[in-house]
């Protein structure tokens, strides 16, 4: 995966299957069955310490459900930051606004004493922060158990804001409501390889969800969520004169 590795592929003449890029937004409305979709994001941003492509990266909230939200994702082992500790982290995650690399894929006490943060009595399975939109928590992919939380106003502004944070990319996107309109509405609109309704993440590759597990997302070349299939030839052996029962 990644665009150099597959424009690398691309020129050796062969079939090439490439994964991408992906910066997975998530959508709270205020139809969401709360308690569930708190368990369910801390469950798929913490797994594997944020490395899947798949997981949560960002997640956007209307605004009058955001408190509650927050409150049951502590509940479920989040650990809620404030502006300086944010702050903090962000100038050894995130300098100049990219993923520092040594810390990709870290544990959350790992970050907060990169940081120089004091650590809980007990380990957080994931960091949370309540950000503007435009925060550089949100729109890179960091790969790392750090979860920003943008509030907003309305469903409406929450899918503009998740199809802007995609940015085109066309992977995952993960959404928590209980109004079918409007899940269709997003998957429609958002048009990723996987979209996944009230569940975490790690359910769109096949973890507790529909379908076959797969961890290759292949978005650039086409072909979406993979299988063995994928990677295999189709051959044909063929007889033309004997054992016929016809």
């Amino acid at each position: 995966g990644g665009p150099g590795i597959v424009a690398m592929g691309m020129k050796s003449g062969k079939k090439v299957i490439g994964a991408g890029a992906g910066n997975p937004p998530c959508i709270v409305d205020e139809t969401a069955d709360i308690v569930k979709a708190a368990e369910d994001i801390i469950n798929g941003a913490s797994f594997d310490y944020n490395l899947p492509c798949i997981a949560e990266k960002s997640l956007i909230v209307v605004a009058s459900v955001a408190d509650y939200l927050i409150q049951q994702m502590q509940s479920f082992g989040a650990l809620l930051l404030n502006y300086e500790q944010t702050e903090k982290l962000r100038a050894i995650c995130l300098p100049d606004g990219s993923a520092n690399k040594k810390l990709v894929g870290k544990s959350p006490s790992a970050l907060l004493e990169a940081a120089g943060l004091p650590l809980p009595a007990k380990a957080p399975r994931l960091l949370i922060a309540v950000v503007d939109a435009n925060d550089s928590w949100v729109t890179c992919e960091q790969l790392m158990p750090m979860l920003p939380i943008v509030k907003v106003n309305d469903f409406d502004s929450a899918l503009t804001l998740a199809l802007k944070v995609e940015d085109g990319l066309h992977h995952t996107a993960i959404m928590h409501s209980q109004n079918v309109s409007r899940l269709n509405l997003a998957a429609r609109v958002m048009q990723t390889s996987i979209f996944v309704k009230n569940g975490p993440s790690w359910a769109g590759i096949g973890v507790g969800g529909e379908g076959f597990t797969t961890f290759t997302i292949a978005t650039p070349t086409g072909e979406g969520t993979t299988s063995a299939r994928t990677f295999a030839r189709s051959r044909r052996c063929v007889l033309t004169s004997g054992f016929s029962i016809r």
